[in-house]
């Protein structure tokens, strides 16, 4: 009888192991975006689990759906103009609004220029909601954040802007314009306070804001390690979750006042761009080799 009970205990064990081994298994994702070539630049994943992401090579949007490990064609931007392709990408469920970064160069420009919009499309159908242009001859629309005031902050890496839409407002404003802001990528809030990256000079920024909501110069966050190529940036369970597209890794950041702790989650990438927390599990996008795939969210 002690033998029995002995082996249904191991028998169970067994089972424990499979069933985590499992679930560890169904946490991660390894998918083609279109094809190699497609360039998934920035990602966002829907309260769905559907994942959304932009083609930089191409017109095209992609969603994933969930459970699915294919890719089908979400938002077709070919008649926008030849090289039309597309960067940030946010879900917006509160307004049923994916928000995009697009980009069209302007012919005959050397070195080449880019004219961007801001676009809305509806997050369940992809049919257009919202156009805004961002002024300037030379423009790069990159990314975004919902504020704590509902509103949408937009990066635009050309002119070291940040623009705030008001929710519920069709043209965006000018928020903050600053030297340092040159080369400005992600950007997001943390504990409802606004961080931004800059990709050109490897730095991340907190944006203090006065007792009037105005904000103020950039405030240098010293890293405990060197980063390099900070691309998309996403919040979430208190960290700064960072894709480092120079260095090939991606990593998480725990802010103290004006100083971050650095701590890899994973390295050896072809080209992070993209990076987004979704429940249990981290998502992040491999431009070079056109994936979007994930790993289970750090402890």
């Amino acid at each position: 009888m002690n033998i029995l009970k002995a082996r249904q205990a191991m028998a169970c064990a067994a089972c424990v192991v499979l069933v985590l081994s499992c679930a560890k298994a169904a946490a991660a994702a390894d998918i083609l975006i279109g094809n190699a070539q497609s360039q998934p630049e920035s990602m966002t994943v829907t309260p769905g689990g559907e994942v959304i992401v932009g083609s930089a090579s191409s017109p095209y949007v992609y969603k994933v759906r969930a459970g699915s490990t294919s890719a089908e064609k979400f938002i077709d931007a070919s008649a926008e103009g030849q090289g039309t392709f597309f960067f940030g990408m946010l879900a917006d469920a509160a307004a049923n609004t994916l928000w995009t970064c697009q980009l069209t160069p302007v012919p005959n420009t050397n070195p080449v220029q880019r004219h961007t919009a801001l676009r809305g499309f509806d997050l369940k159908t992809g049919a257009p909601k919202l156009r805004w242009n961002l002024p300037g001859d030379n423009t790069t629309c990159n990314d975004f954040a919902i504020g704590p005031d509902k509103a949408l902050y937009i990066s635009d890496t050309a002119t070291g802007r940040i623009y705030r839409l008001a929710s519920g407002a069709s043209a965006a404003e000018l928020y903050l314009e600053h030297r340092n802001l040159m080369g400005i990528d992600g950007i997001t809030f943390l504990n409802g306070t606004l961080y931004v990256n800059n990709v050109w000079f490897n730095k991340l920024y907190r944006i203090p804001v006065d007792g009037e909501g105005k904000p103020g110069a950039p405030v240098d966050i010293w890293m405990d390690q060197p980063v390099s190529g900070p691309d998309g940036m996403r919040a979430a369970r208190g960290k700064l979750f960072v894709a480092e597209n120079g260095s090939g890794k991606i990593a998480a950041m725990t802010v103290h006042g004006d100083t971050a702790h650095v701590e890899v989650i994973k390295d050896g990438l072809k080209t992070p761009t993209g990076i987004e927390p979704a429940g249990d599990t981290l998502w992040f996008t491999e431009r070079a080799i056109g994936k979007a795939e994930s790993v289970p969210m750090p402890k």
